[in-house]
């Protein structure tokens, strides 16, 4: 099957099945996250400049995911091409989503295989984290408007053995972050990579009394590996499991 997949998630999920030749093309985000550079690159299902490119690849198959333009899509699905549309929330979602992709690819043996790897990774997280210190955390998946991380990320800290102080996946004002009063902040803005600003985050006028900005506990995780809805997460659950070991070490310094 010839695929064009215009989501990372998507690419990373085929990828991780054992069908990166399946893909005929990609979006230029999904080079972040498997190695697919030698593909042509196409935009997103927010931007997509060049439909006629992607038909000239005749696609048995085109994938996209949130986030999306109605727009998009729409000029995208008056031509005769399949789309699959993936809208993941959760990290059962996220099983679901690798099951059908599978599916559709025939490679119900691989996702399985896939998919326990997962599970292994964030059991074994999950049971090194018990009796741990439980922190709180808020992680930000952009600045302005200032969104919080999904709700996957929020499974992530929890089986991390913290807790996530907002409403996932969500707009939040300053004030409510400022009542939650996180000892941790995470940023992964989306589509910046490592490139996240904490300084932003220190300049907060209403957060100068959050125990996270008198600390000093602002870190920074490359977007992909909390913001892709795929087997790349096990990657940013380890980060996540970095930041908050360094994070209970400091505290347990402290006098």
């Amino acid at each position: 099957m010839r695929i064009v997949s215009l989501a990372p998630n998507a690419t990373s999920i085929i990828c991780s099945l054992g069908a990166r030749s399946s893909l005929a093309g990609v979006t230029r985000w999904c080079t972040d996250v498997a190695p697919v550079k030698h593909l042509p690159q196409f935009g997103d299902c927010w931007r997509l400049e060049s439909i006629p490119q992607i038909l000239k690849l005749k696609p048995e198959l085109v994938i996209g995911s949130v986030p999306f333009k109605t727009e998009t899509l729409g000029k995208l699905l008056e031509h005769p091409v399949r789309f699959l549309a993936l809208n993941p929330r959760t990290l059962t979602d996220i099983e679901a989503d690798i099951r059908v992709v599978a599916g559709l690819i025939g490679r119900p043996t691989a996702a399985n295989r896939v998919i326990a790897k997962m599970r292994k990774g964030f059991s074994e997280i999950r049971s090194a984290a018990r009796g741990k210190q439980r922190l709180r955390v808020y992680c930000e998946a952009w600045p302005n408007p200032r969104i919080t991380s999904p709700p996957w990320v929020a499974e992530l800290v929890e089986l991390c053995g913290a807790k996530f102080v907002a409403t996932p996946g969500a707009r939040v004002s300053e004030e409510e972050i400022a009542h939650a009063n996180p000892g941790v902040i995470v940023l992964a803005w989306a589509a910046t990579g490592d490139r996240a600003n904490p300084a932003k985050t220190f300049a907060v006028e209403k957060w100068r009394n959050v125990s996270a900005i008198q600390n000093r506990r602002v870190f920074i995780v490359r977007d992909e590996l909390l913001n892709t809805p795929a087997p790349i997460l096990t990657h940013g659950a380890r980060e996540l499991v970095r930041i908050l070991t360094k994070c209970r070490a400091q505290m347990a310094k402290k006098p």
